[in-house]
């Protein structure tokens, strides 16, 4: 599903990963994440699609709202975790999304 996204401007968060083999709950984790995200203020949506690359972009109203979520007591556990555990390579981008458009049948 293509997340719903306001007028911009507002920002997106393009998480890039490369798994371990390493599972150790992944999949619990990341729905926990999901759940708790959702409840960020600022919060806007999320898409991301995984295949051997995974790809996950949420947006945000504000650069404010992204470092909360960033510091979020459960996030910063996911985040040793994942550096620890479950991802051999990751980055992170912050963008500010200027223009947007679509289309849908």
């Amino acid at each position: 599903m293509i997340a719903p996204t306001p007028t911009p401007p507002y920002y997106a968060v393009i998480f890039t990963s490369i798994r371990t083999v390493v599972d150790n709950n992944y999949a619990g984790m990341a729905e926990r994440m999901v759940e708790l995200a959702e409840q960020q203020p600022g919060y806007l949506g999320h898409e991301s699609a995984r295949n051997e690359l995974g790809i996950t972009v949420s947006y945000w109203s504000s650069l404010e709202a992204i470092q909360n979520w960033k510091m979020n007591t459960e996030h910063l556990s996911a985040q040793q975790n994942g550096r620890e555990e479950w991802y051999a390579h990751y980055k992170t981008r912050i963008c500010k999304v200027e223009r947007d458009y679509g289309f849908e049948k």
